[in-house]
Parts: C-alpha cells; sequence; structure tokens
C-alpha cells in the first residue's frame, strides 16, 4: 500500500483495525488529511458532510428504539 501522507498509523488501518462505520472512518480520513492537501476546506467540509449523516442517523436510530 503507498503512502500518501506520512503518518506513523495510517487513517486506513486504524479505520480497519477498529472495525468503524463508514461516516466515521471517512471523518478519520478526512480529518487526518485536512491540512496536507491543496483544498483544505474542502477536507473540513467533508468532515462536517458526514458527520451531519452520522448525527441523522444516529438521531433515526434513537428514535426507532423508544
Amino acid at each position: 500500500m503507498s503512502q500518501h501522507y506520512a503518518m506513523k498509523i495510517t487513517p486506513i488501518t486504524y479505520i480497519l483495525e477498529n472495525n468503524l462505520d463508514f461516516c466515521t472512518g471517512n471523518i478519520i480520513k478526512y480529518a487526518s488529511r485536512w491540512n496536507k492537501k491543496g483544498d483544505p476546506m474542502g477536507d473540513l467540509d467533508k468532515i462536517i458532510d458526514y458527520a451531519e449523516i452520522l448525527k441523522r442517523e444516529v438521531s433515526e436510530n434513537e428514535a426507532t428504539d423508544k
């Protein structure tokens, strides 16, 4: 696997080792690299987008659990 960004632990390794869901995994991925690319605001926006999706999902699950 190629190293896109020099990190002690790659985001994919962290995501897989911790069995994270899709949205959480993407938040980790974008949070790990937002300041290492040419479009930092784009990655920060993606973190917010995935967090909003995750919030909706959690809220919907809590509503159906009651």
